[in-house]
């Protein structure tokens, strides 16, 4: 006999939704202070062996970040995802198809406040990634400082996150077998301070590294643009050469994180808050760039083909933009 379930109503499924995005949210901004809070604070307990176990287990185990993490599937398939997802809605679009024999390396655009688009598509299932791209396997690049938190970096790396920098880059790039896609979100951090609704301003003008990295392995270069990304929060007023600008500028050199100072909607109340908008987030992957492969390649090369990236880029934007109600006016700001 078949046993089924009542649908849940719909007033249930947006608070499930609602309550996903929130655990979202602390995860990056609560979670980490609370699992080194929690590490230093059982060694002055009856239950110190934990933490003293886990500094062993990590000192044996402190090479895995780089060496293309430790995903965990259950994880990546929860469900608190998909209402995530919901929330928005979040959607992954694909436009061409993707060799499984070959490594790719995915330009990701805008980063937004905080880059929801990029880390649901990329590190969970919920917008089925693996039905859209059979025998890929996604790596998305997050600030290595997050690496070095106990319990925090195995909970990252639970996704499939890896630290953002050459080494680890490089790990999943040159890997022969194939199947593997690096996702950079090329504006990084600095470029959140620009995160607003109606932005398409990206921080890729002089941005060139991941360019190189993909010709010194023969990497096919791929646009993807992130639709609604900056929409989901509102900013403090910050233009470059204000007191604030300069302020998280200089926090920004110092921790290598910005602090873009968000607001959106509560829990309970639409006017003010940290819960993001309820505005749908579509990331289209583009088709990917041929790179013939140089160990050394000149600074000419290395225009060359970003030149050839910011206009696949632009073509992107503009051949998908009415879909998602930007205006016709509207066209992307490389700075």
């Amino acid at each position: 006999m078949k046993v089924e379930f009542a649908p849940l109503s719909v007033p249930l499924q947006r608070r499930l939704q609602t309550a996903s995005v929130v655990q979202w949210i602390f995860s990056f901004l609560g979670l980490a202070q609370c699992c080194t809070a929690a590490f230093i604070a059982l060694f002055f307990t009856r239950f110190w062996l934990v933490s003293a176990l886990y500094a062993a287990w990590w000192l044996i185990d402190r090479e895995k970040p780089s060496k293309g993490g430790r995903r965990i599937h259950v994880l990546r398939n929860c469900i608190v995802w998909r209402y995530m997802r919901d929330y928005f809605p979040i959607t992954l679009m694909k436009t061409a198809e993707l060799d499984p024999q070959q490594n790719y390396l995915v330009g990701f655009h805008p980063h937004g406040v905080l880059a929801a688009g990029a880390f649901l598509n990329f590190c969970t299932e919920a917008s089925g990634f693996s039905i859209l791209f059979p025998g890929i396997t996604p790596h998305l690049m997050m600030l290595s400082l997050w690496f070095r938190i106990p319990f925090f970096r195995d909970y990252v790396m639970s996704g499939g996150l890896i630290p953002s920098d050459k080494e680890s880059a490089s790990y999943v790039l040159q890997k022969p077998e194939g199947g593997n896609l690096l996702a950079i979100i090329v504006g990084g951090a600095q470029e959140a301070l620009d995160a607003r609704p109606g932005s398409f301003t990206l921080l890729l003008k002089n941005r060139k590294g991941f360019v190189r990295l993909a010709i010194q392995h023969g990497t096919p270069l791929v646009p993807a643009f992130s639709f609604g990304e900056n929409d989901v929060f509102d900013q403090v007023k910050n233009p470059k050469g204000s007191w604030l600008r300069s302020i998280q500028h200089w926090l920004q050199q110092i921790m290598g994180i910005s602090l873009p100072l968000f607001h959106a909607r509560g829990i309970f109340q639409y006017s003010f808050g940290l819960i993001p908008y309820r505005r749908p987030i579509c990331t289209v992957v583009g088709k990917p760039i041929p790179v013939q492969k140089k160990h050394r390649p000149s600074e000419e090369e290395v225009d060359q083909v970003h030149q050839k990236y910011l206009n696949e880029l632009s073509n992107l934007f503009e051949k998908h933009k009415a879909k998602y109600n930007v205006p016709e006016d509207s066209h992307l700001e490389f700075i």
